[in-house]
């Protein structure tokens, strides 16, 4: 398992019995979610690169670890998300150049996922 499958693994748990103890505010936050990266006029593989870079920007590797994969997931190529990483670091300076790097590493391993997952679903 590679680090960031490690990540979504380790907050798996204490995120369900959160959303347990919490379940009104975990169902407005899932709703936000829900319509934030909903398809629109901003495609959703666009919306999780943003969602991506903001997670360079809020130093968060749970984030980027979550958005790394759904990124992949919706088909946002290397070129797209490398771009939209750039802006992070421009945009947040030498902390992102840490964390736009993990970033990088992250989406590049739930990439190399997205054909399998796709094969294996019957896309």
């Amino acid at each position: 398992m590679d680090h960031n499958h490690e990540v979504l693994e380790d907050l798996r748990e204490p995120t369900r019995s959160l959303r347990h103890a919490i379940p009104e505010a975990w169902k407005g936050f899932q709703s936000l979610h829900t319509g934030a990266m909903a398809e629109g006029d901003v495609p959703v593989r666009i919306k999780e690169a943003v969602a991506l870079a903001i997670s360079v920007a809020k130093h968060c590797d749970g984030c980027i670890a979550y958005h790394a994969k759904a990124a992949a997931r919706a088909g946002a190529t290397p070129a797209e998300v490398a771009e939209i990483l750039g802006v992070a670091l421009l945009m947040d300076g030498g902390t992102a150049s840490v964390y736009a790097p993990r970033a990088w590493a992250a989406f590049l391993e739930f990439d190399a996922d997205a054909p399998r997952a796709a094969a294996a679903a019957g896309v």
